[in-house]
């Protein structure tokens, strides 16, 4: 099945024209991604409006990838990562400083280092966690149980497009 992008004009509240493209498809209903982009961004906001434990948002998720994936190497991290090498020094430091990292010289090869997650990482990324739930859980239920009931039902949809390399459509 193909998809194909139309681009609709609507008019926002303040009665000015503003352009979102639309996914139709011939099988379904058509989805507003300029909509659908708006509330994902606004929902990862909230989620991260809780305290970040002096963090900025790049670091976190540097210190999320190394708990993931376990001790690795610098560069395998700013890879991973998508970050300069010079931003990488300054991020890891920042991570050793506040003791949620600790860096090993990798025993294969004395030119490079290894980033293991410490236990004072692992703790504060479970509050931070622990936090963001109990946020989410709270404005559920704000819902409706027929809300409730469509969230859940696209959950696996959802997941599906957060997984999904930029660039993909379904087939």
């Amino acid at each position: 099945m193909s998809t194909e992008s139309v681009v609709t004009a609507r008019q926002d509240q303040a009665g000015q024209d503003e352009a979102g493209p639309d996914v139709a498809s011939s099988d379904g209903p058509a989805v507003d991604v300029t909509r659908l982009r708006v509330a994902l961004a606004r929902l990862a906001r909230r989620l991260r409006k809780h305290e970040l434990a002096g963090l900025t948002p790049t670091q976190l998720a540097a210190l999320a990838t190394v708990e993931r994936s376990g001790p690795m190497r610098l560069g395998d991290l700013a890879a991973a990562e998508g970050i300069a090498p010079s931003t990488l020094t300054r991020l890891v430091t920042a991570l050793e400083d506040s003791g949620y990292v600790r860096r090993y010289a990798d025993p294969s090869d004395a030119r490079a280092s290894t980033l293991a997650i410490t236990q004072r990482g692992h703790d504060m990324l479970e509050r931070l966690r622990t936090e963001s739930n109990l946020m989410l859980a709270a404005s559920l239920r704000l819902l409706t149980p027929a809300q409730r009931a469509a969230l859940a039902e696209a959950l696996p949809v959802l997941e599906q497009l957060a997984e999904a390399p930029a660039g993909d459509r379904a087939q």
